[in-house]
């Protein structure tokens, strides 16, 4: 039995997602013999040609249960998408994304002759491959489909007015309607799959990720830049409910180096990366020598750094730690930590300010942890917590009250006015004392310190921008990774065939990054496990006669899917249709037009203005 979601604890939707995934991937591990068996190999109907017809469109007008009809007059909209040029058929549906009301849109196009159809429902993000199944289904290119979103667009954003919620989902069907008499049929492409993967990052998440798929009868290529497998987790000694982290750690370690399907490469620097989708190349450097390894899908697990303070006498004076240097001392029983009259802990340093003005989200709990664990060695021990805000979500919450049972004291100052530090002397002996503002007490404190440890901001990794150029993904305002959607894709890129978990995504704790790890190997796998992967008909295409080869589209495009050729006319551009994500970026800054987007072409998107121009 395998758990996700929020029944693990508090979670958000990315979170449920991804811990899904997770759980969805070790019943492959454990179901993987059978994996294949009852499948089924899905047969459409063969494809009429209808491009040299009269468009004949069919309007499906969705009520999505209360989100739409409770606010936009679903009968009226349908009665007003009869009356546009081309549409021959319109009716309304409760849940056009329903099993039954697929099959009504499929019959539907069948016995009415339909050549294009028009779904007024919600984001075409999440539900326009259902949709383009159902023209499939009905013998017709899946390109002759258009999305009318009158939810979000709508509904959603004008629930409290109706009547011009209406004529606005009038006006949206009126130019996908005018979108779709234009719409040409488009043909996607078919390329094998290499069965193998590489991982990028040898952390605990790397790890887990590639033991996941080789477990699963993949070839995995475990890239490490260090010495040594773990990562960050080889600083770490326990957590909050007393997993030992070095065994647990070592026991990984070993697995992965004694599978046969993981090849592991230590002292490892990617120095090129091309392909595309279930062909991939990476070249590298390691202690192995230089190699190429080729591979179907990549997952990025670099994971993070940990700011080095400067301030704080951080340093300058060894009784200053970090809290990561303070745990591996508690773990080696350094008396002079774990004997400590007074122990004071600052918070938020590094992060939650100019330069960084995120939340390093692991820091309190760390500081709770090893508050609890000197408490437990030496309960006479004083104990301080200097914080802006304690940010134990979740479950954790208990163990701060258990800290506050324990007697840790816990010290809240703001940003303008943050503790200071100096080395002194308290009756005869060196101590540093901390002075603060108490704003409960509404006095200033003086707190004289054996030892003070600074909660050191996660930050992350400096080769972040090299590792996102190699693989065209992208990284956040702060330099972590980015992925494609946060809550519907939260481990993938944007870049198909390329995945991310572990704190390179954003600091977590290790549960988080196992069940990332998990649901990183989840995602790879539905790749994986294909012979072939489809790549989309809606990539841009180059007019040679029309190209001048200025190459403002190859700066302009974020996917390297642009090269130029010499011919008798002279350099012209040419797509690599397999690279090309349809983004339209090149389109817009081809100065001749020579580059149009297949799906959105000039035409489509002109009728689309001159119908929204056009008097309801």
């Amino acid at each position: 039995m395998y758990v996700c979601g929020a029944f693990q604890g508090p979670m958000d939707i990315p979170e449920s997602v991804f811990t899904a995934s997770g759980a969805g991937t070790q019943c492959g591990e454990l179901l993987d013999y059978r994996r294949g068996g009852l499948t089924r190999e899905r047969v459409y109907p063969a494809e009429k040609d209808v491009s040299q017809e009269k468009p004949r469109i069919g309007v499906f007008v969705c009520h999505c249960g209360s989100n739409i009809g409770r606010v936009v007059d679903v009968p009226n909209t349908v009665d007003y998408a009869l009356s546009l040029p081309n549409v021959v058929y319109a009716q309304e549906q409760l849940f056009s994304c329903a099993t039954n009301s697929a099959k009504e849109i499929t019959d539907t196009i069948k016995e009415k002759g339909l050549n294009r159809v028009v779904v007024a429902a919600c984001s075409p993000r999440t539900l326009e491959p259902l949709f383009r199944d159902t023209l499939r289904e009905a013998g017709l290119n899946q390109y002759y489909y258009d999305m009318a979103n009158i939810r979000e667009h709508c509904s959603w954003c004008h629930s409290k007015e109706k009547e011009e919620s209406t004529r606005k989902a009038q006006d949206i069907i009126r130019m996908s309607v005018a979108r779709a008499g234009h719409l040409k049929p488009l043909q996607e492409m078919d390329l094998p799959v290499n069965k193998a993967a590489l991982v990028v990052g040898g952390g605990l998440a790397g790890m887990t990720s590639a033991l996941s798929m080789a477990n699963q009868g993949h070839e995995v290529h475990l890239v490490e830049k260090e010495n040594d497998l773990g990562g960050m987790a080889r600083r770490l000694h326990y957590t909050l409910d007393g997993l030992d982290v070095q065994e647990y750690l070592d026991r990984l370690v070993r697995q992965v180096y004694r599978h046969p399907a993981i090849h592991v490469y230590t002292n490892a620097e990617i120095v090129e990366a091309t392909g595309y989708v279930g062909n991939f190349v990476t070249k590298l450097t390691s202690d192995r020598g230089p190699s190429e390894i080729k591979h179907g899908a990549t997952i990025v697990a670099v994971g993070v750094d940990v700011y080095k303070p400067t301030e704080y006498l951080y340093g300058q004076d060894e009784r200053v730690l970090t809290h990561l240097e303070l745990e591996e001392r508690i773990s080696s029983g350094d008396e002079a930590v774990t004997g400590a009259q007074t122990l004071v802990m600052i918070q938020c340093v590094g992060c939650r300010n100019t330069d960084r003005n995120y939340c390093s989200r692991v820091c309190c709990s760390e500081s709770i942890k090893n508050a609890l664990k000197l408490k437990e060695i030496n309960p006479e021990m004083d104990v301080y917590i200097l914080f802006r805000d304690i940010r134990t979500y979740g479950m954790l919450e208990d163990y701060y009250r258990e800290a506050s049972a324990e007697d840790v004291k816990f010290i809240r100052y703001e940003p303008e006015n943050p503790p200071q530090v100096e080395a002194t002397e308290e009756e005869g002996r060196p101590v540093l004392q901390v002075s603060l503002m108490d704003y409960v007490l509404g006095m200033e404190l003086a707190i004289g310190a054996d030892i003070v440890t600074l909660a050191a901001a996660v930050i992350p990794r400096e080769d972040n921008k090299d590792i996102s150029q190699l693989f065209k993904v992208s990284l956040g305002p702060d330099d972590f990774f980015k992925e494609a959607h946060v809550k519907l894709r939260p481990v993938d890129f944007a870049t198909d065939g390329v995945y991310l978990c572990g704190t390179a995504h954003y600091p977590k704790h290790i549960p988080e990054a196992i069940n990332q790890a998990y649901g990183a190997a989840g995602r790879a796998l539905t790749l994986l496990s294909n012979d072939i992967v489809t790549v989309s008909g809606s990539v841009c295409e180059v007019d040679e006669a029309r190209c001048m080869g200025c190459e403002a589209c190859g700066r302009a495009c974020s996917y390297g899917a642009i090269e130029f050729r010499k011919t008798k006319q002279g350099k012209k551009a040419v797509v690599n249709p397999v690279l090309c994500k349809g983004d339209g970026l090149c389109n817009a800054k081809c100065p001749t037009g020579a580059i149009y987007l297949k799906h959105f072409t000039d035409e489509e998107l002109l009728s689309q203005i001159d119908a929204m121009s056009a008097t309801a």
